[in-house]
């Protein structure tokens, strides 16, 4: 029995063979998430992985069924497992956002779910830090949205000579289109087409733009040209202020397919070329609107980086973590009559927040010690009796093998001067 196509296991280090997944890279990762949300200030939200079908195909048609995993639960209702966050998310702000101040900042970390094609760097489900901001119309959001981004892959040990973020503008390819289609109902073919540019042969591109009132030529130039406007450009002296005008550059190449976009757009790529997006968001401020039918109107802008592509950049940049340490004690189990103060002794550690392993079942001294030493334990501990009878615990520290003995409640101060 195997995983299904396209799905993961997590084992702990050390792998079995280099194809697996290691459950301690996913764990540095989302620590770095969190660390880097926590500091801007965002609060972690969730939802459920199975939602209404509708709730996809409302702002994203029916076409995208068929990259969902969706079916009719036993109840009837037509349902889905989440190809992304932003919907729940904008159900959830929809229905509580009078509960919390302006501006909402939320992260979460959801799994998701998509039923396609497999390749490097995509697969069926993926993990993904989603950090959105609501309430707050201005272009100074936005580039509190480049910088966590930034901050969040700078957390991972990566650089500006590893990735750059390409910022764009739907209102900018807004205008460009108006100018030259009256036809609206066609704008989001267009935008589509500019989003494959790179990936369509040419003359099937320029054929699709000519038909909607552009051209290959055209397009192309207005992207050559990127000349941002007022509000790319406030987001660009907003991050030149913090430092990080490195990380970022203009690119009208990037346009976003997600049909809900609104505003600046953006996504990060790393600079050798090698991977496919590390993230992208943007601004979208009518989405809270069309999922509350009209109720609520908030302003919301977002953005998604999935851990495949993330640790695959990690991976080719040697920038995955070492190898776990092992507990900081290893108690070893002298004789039965003294269990029970060995016991006392792992507890003890354990509730002054020591990682602390022992033998479960009957083990010999000798292997007792080499199970020790396998773990990468830096200390063992054994409990003994004095001749007088009163208990004590040899402390050694693995890495210097220097041996000490102390009263069972001296070792926690031991341990703390090593």
């Amino acid at each position: 029995m195997q995983a299904l196509p396209g799905f993961r296991d997590f084992l702990p280090e050390p792998l079995p063979h280099r194809d697996a997944w290691s459950a301690d890279v996913r764990r540095h990762i989302f620590n770095a998430w969190r660390d880097t949300a926590r500091r801007y200030g965002f609060r972690e939200y969730d939802g459920p992985p199975l939602e209404p079908l509708e709730l996809f195909t409302l702002k994203s048609g029916e076409e995208i069924v068929q990259q969902l995993f969706n079916f009719e639960d036993k109840g009837g209702r037509a349902v889905a497992l989440r190809p992304e966050m932003t919907p729940t998310l904008a159900r959830l702000v929809a229905g509580v956002e009078r509960h919390y101040r302006k501006p909402i900042r939320w992260f979460a970390i959801p799994q998701l779910f998509r039923y396609e094609k497999q390749q490097k760097g995509r697969l069926r489900e993926h993990f993904q830090f989603n950090a959105d901001i609501f309430g707050e119309p201005g272009p100074g959001a936005d580039a509190e949205l480049v910088a966590l981004l930034i901050d969040s892959l700078r957390a991972l040990g990566l650089t500006r000579e590893d990735f750059v973020i390409r910022l764009s503008s739907r209102r900018a390819w807004q205008d460009f289109f108006r100018a030259r289609c009256q036809d609206s109902s066609r704008e989001y073919a267009f935008y589509q087409a500019v989003d494959k540019l790179e990936r369509e042969k040419p003359e099937t591109t320029d054929s699709l733009l000519r038909d909607l009132g552009s051209s290959l030529a055209d397009v192309r130039a207005f992207i050559e040209a990127g000349q941002p406007t007022g509000e790319l450009q406030a987001i660009l002296d907003n991050l030149a202020a913090r430092g990080l005008a490195d990380f970022v550059k203009i690119d009208y190449g990037v346009i976003r397919g997600l049909a809900y976009y609104t505003g600046a757009v953006f996504e990060a790529f790393d600079r050798k070329g090698e991977f496919r997006a590390i993230a992208g968001g943007g601004r979208y401020d009518q989405l809270v609107k069309l999922v509350s039918g009209g109720k609520v109107d908030l302003p919301g802008l977002g953005f998604g980086m999935g851990d495949v592509v993330l640790a695959e950049l990690l991976k080719a940049r040697g920038l995955l973590p070492g190898v776990v340490p092992g507990p900081d004690v290893f108690v070893l189990f002298e004789s039965p009559e003294l269990t029970a103060d060995s016991l006392r002794l792992v507890q003890q550690l354990r509730e002054a927040g020591r990682a602390v392993e022992y033998p479960l079942g009957p083990l010999k001294g000798d292997k007792q010690f080499k199970r020790a030493l396998e773990l990468g334990a830096r200390w063992t501990a054994r409990v003994e009796s004095d001749p007088q009878g009163v208990r004590q615990v040899r402390l050694k520290n693995l890495s210097t093998r220097a041996e000490q003995v102390v009263g069972p409640d001296a070792v926690l101060q031991q341990l703390a001067g090593e």
